[in-house]
């Protein structure tokens, strides 16, 4: 359980970096582009230790996936940025390809 809290502090951090390039302007603002660099390199750090015990394969998609839909709904509520039909199923997609690879299991 401690590996998918991790996984979840690594996607939180993750998607703070994400927004933190948003915000940059094009690497302008310095705050924001110092944000960048410093929440990219934590987000490692908790994945590192999360993908000790979760497969890496499971590990990074659930990252990935999950971080996009995040930033997604951050994109929508915070920049304005339209949720149009085809986003949403491509989200939804998404998603089930996040549950399918954890209800997969481990090989092992």
């Amino acid at each position: 359980m401690q590996s998918w809290l991790l996984l979840a502090l690594a996607i939180v951090l993750e998607v703070a970096g994400t927004v933190c390039l948003k915000l940059s302007d094009g690497l302008h603002n310095l705050w924001p582009t110092i944000g960048i660099v410093v929440f990219y390199v934590l987000s490692f750090v908790p994945l590192a230790f999360a993908v000790k015990q979760i497969d890496v394969s499971v590990a990074y998609a659930v990252w990935a996936g999950l971080g996009i839909v995040l930033i997604t709904a951050i994109g929508m509520f915070a920049f304005d940025e339209p949720l149009t039909w085809l986003r949403a199923a491509c989200i939804g997609l998404i998603i089930v390809g996040v549950v399918g690879l954890n209800l997969s299991g481990s090989p092992h």
